[in-house]
């Protein structure tokens, strides 16, 4: 964490000064905004916590409930949401207070009794080390906190407005706002009154049923499995001697998934209640908690389960369903889009595999710094339809894993060949639950994969995996990618050549362009008055230890200017880790180098050759608006 540039804070860090329209900021939802987000769910909190780094947005969130989440239907947080957590400044607060998982145990009948359960096969949850973060287990609404606390922290000062209930929209043709919403109130002393508030973008994360998936004409199609399941948070007494790790329990009597929740105590069960007849017209779901633990003690047999207390419990039946498109362009047309849906309103799955709010997450952040590129001038609004074309593709690839995996968890145990056969799907599929597979394809935004021999494991369209590195400045051990922050900024990594630090070299005259030419983004597209890493965070990683480098001769792109005070940001060169070489590690081409760019939101959107100064340019030229730096600024900063 970085601060004092701006003059001394003796007060906690994490809280922005306020700005822009964090300055009064008024009670009342205002008549015209710039973005209006409908749900505080997962989606539509990623989506606000980053529009709220950007004050000139007027960004407002409303919620039909009239104050916050008390205890959230989701539980299951993969390490790239984790990951996602540090960008936003809270990964290691929410992990000390979360459940981890490492490891899950699978259970069937015993073959000499198949009346009683025996454990068959334990697994690790993540063998090859895809992330250096953990699976955990943490209730929604305790994430749905955190995006709270850091929308409230924001220089927008932002926070949801409650007791607001979305009922229609329009779309004019033309026009600075021309979404028109209507809105009533479900609490307070308006309680029922309707208002409208026009919006330049609206953002429907309105769940399942979503009110503005059915305002703009899409359609949620797909499948219904006929299998029911109920889902209980409990605090029990049991001899089950796996209560505190996950389990997959496969019995004559049906299916158990358990989960254990943080705190030690508490665990989430997931109870197979069997097929559903296509005329049931919902009665599963009347199924009473009694009836969902005496099911429970029969799968469990020869275990008990004593529940003393019931903190939540549902019955659900599985169902997958894809919206055909995430946004309002019709079909045929050339307009951009201006009416957006995120997370449930957009895909339908089961609970089982922990992919509901990570996904739905997912979704916020890839809208999030596109909608804030566009509305800060950034961006053309193009940019936009990369929205739709980028995460419909993640869906449609969720809800085929999700049927494999849910339909494996609802088959007898005697339809299994081998009695390990659903503990070795868990883990040959471990990267696709945990986030990690997906993969966004060449276009505006991703460039292709022509130099991807110079960095073979950050693979272009890819999360950028985080590497070990020794901060030069001052010897610190860090890991590279968790100083990726969710302010909305691209990143350049550039990977030095192998000739020494401080003589000329394809780096030095990498760094020389980048800080002087009219080409360079950085010259390009940083607004006048801004500090020069305002639009572009550019760090430079050595193949040399960091003894062998002199801080002083690093090239002055790599040691910008911040704050009124223009002090020296030394937090941007790095050298590798001896003990975990990035450069092996991440498999960078040593003698030549390379430069790596990344998405703000994580992606990595190009890797190029140190010496590929024009394609650099033209990459952005593609997806950024008119030049309006200049090079004569930046030489003098």
């Amino acid at each position: 964490m970085q601060f004092h540039h701006h003059g001394y804070v003796s007060t906690d860090p994490r809280v922005s000064p306020a700005a822009g329209t964090g300055l009064d900021r008024p009670t009342e939802v205002p008549d015209e905004v710039d973005v209006l987000i409908v749900g505080t769910g997962p989606a539509g909190m990623t989506l606000a916590a980053q529009l709220s780094q950007f004050p000139d947005i007027t960004t407002r969130i409303i919620e039909r409930r009239d104050g916050r989440l008390v205890i959230g239907q989701a539980d299951g947080i993969q390490a790239r949401s984790v990951e996602t957590f540090q960008a936003f400044g809270f990964a290691e607060r929410i992990i000390s207070e979360a459940y981890r998982i490492c490891g899950m145990n699978f259970w069937t009948p015993d073959p000499a009794d198949p009346t009683r359960i025996i454990r068959t096969d334990r697994t690790v949850d993540d063998p090859t080390g895809i992330s250096e973060f953990p699976h955990l287990i943490v209730n929604q609404a305790r994430v749905l906190d955190y995006f709270a606390e850091v929308m409230a922290n924001s220089p927008s000062r932002m926070t949801p407005d409650y007791g607001l209930e979305f009922i229609g929209l329009t779309v004019a043709d033309e026009g600075e706002y021309p979404v028109t919403a209507t809105l009533r109130a479900t609490a307070g002393e308006h309680t029922g009154q309707e208002r409208r508030v026009r919006a330049k973008y609206l953002v429907g994360c309105d769940g399942a049923r979503s009110p503005v998936r059915e305002a703009i004409g899409r359609k949620h199609v797909g499948t219904q499995s006929y299998h029911a399941w109920s889902v209980m948070d409990v605090l029990a007494v049991t001899d089950f001697p796996d209560i505190r790790t996950k389990c997959a329990i496969q019995s004559e009597h049906g299916s158990i998934l358990h989960i254990p929740r943080e705190g030690g105590y508490l665990f989430r069960m997931y109870v197979d209640l069997g097929e559903v007849a296509a005329d049931d017209k919902g009665v599963v779901r009347t199924t009473t908690v009694e009836t969902a633990i005496a099911k429970a003690n029969e799968i469990l047999h020869p275990y008990t389960l004593d529940v003393r207390h019931v903190a939540w419990y549902t019955v659900y039946e599985v169902a997958h369903r894809l919206t055909d498109k995430f946004d309002d362009v019709p079909a045929g047309s050339d307009r951009t889009p201006r009416v957006f849906i995120t997370g449930d309103a957009c895909h339908t799955h089961s609970a089982k595999a922990g992919q509901g709010m990570n996904v739905s997450m997912q979704d916020g952040f890839n809208l999030g710094w596109k909608l804030a590129q566009v509305l800060t001038g950034r961006s053309p609004e193009s940019l936009l339809d990369t929205y739709s074309a980028e995460r419909h593709v993640v869906a449609k690839n969720l809800i085929d894993f999700d049927k494999e995996w849910s339909t494996l968890m609802a088959k007898r145990p005697e339809e299994f060949e081998d009695p390990k056969a659903l503990g070795e799907f868990y883990v040959s599929t471990a990267e696709f639950p945990a986030g990690f597979m997906t993969q966004y394809s060449p276009s505006m935004l991703i460039g292709e994969p022509t130099h991807q021999v110079l960095a073979t494991e950050f693979p272009i369209g890819k999360r950028f995996k985080s590497a070990p590195v020794i901060r030069v400045a001052d010897e610190n051990p860090i890991h590279l990618g968790h100083h990726h922050r969710a302010d909305g900024r691209w990143r350049l990594y550039a990977f030095a050549d192998a000739a020494a630090p401080g003589q000329t070299s394809a780096l030095t005259e990498w760094a020389e362009w980048l800080a002087t030419s009219q080409d360079s983004p950085v010259v390009a597209y940083t607004p006048q008055g801004s500090d020069i890493d305002h639009v572009f965070d550019v760090k430079v990683i050595y193949p040399q230890q960091h003894t062998d480098i002199d801080i002083m001769s690093v090239p002055q792109v790599f040691l910008p200017r911040s704050g009124p005070f223009q002090l020296i940001d030394y937090e941007k060169v790095f050298a590798a880790d001896p003990q975990d070489d990035i450069f092996d590690l991440r498999g960078i081409a040593r003698a030549s180098g390379c430069v790596v760019v990344v998405r703000p939101d994580q992606y990595v959107a190009h890797v190029l050759p140190l010496t590929a100064t024009s394609e650099l340019a033209a990459f952005f030229a593609g997806n950024m608006l008119v030049p309006h730096g200049s090079p004569e600024r930046l030489a003098r900063a």
